[in-house]
């Protein structure tokens, strides 16, 4: 196992320490850039709002984004089934 490597993670307007394994940095620092970039996004559609609704906000938001992400993956893996069914039926056929 490597060594874990500290990293600033800045969220809306409050810096967190954190470890993270050095192979997830970049997958680490595009998040938080998604996020932060939400936020501003958010601040702007919803001024006067506090920090933490927006940070809220955004949290729904990825949270939903993944979840959409994992029933597209499911259905494209039902699809790919069905299709190759398909063409072993067909291919079957054709022999």
């Amino acid at each position: 196992m490597s060594e874990l490597i500290p990293v600033s993670a800045l969220i809306g307007d409050r810096t967190y320490r954190i470890k993270i394994e050095p192979k997830d940095e970049e997958v680490v620092r595009k998040t938080l850039k998604t996020v932060n970039e939400k936020i501003v996004e958010y601040k702007t559609q919803f001024a006067g709002k506090d920090m933490q609704d927006y940070i809220a906000m955004v949290m729904i938001w990825f949270a939903t984004e993944i979840e959409e992400s994992q029933i597209r993956n499911l259905e494209m893996e039902n699809l790919t089934g069905e299709l190759d069914t398909i063409e072993r039926l067909l291919d079957g056929k054709v022999s």
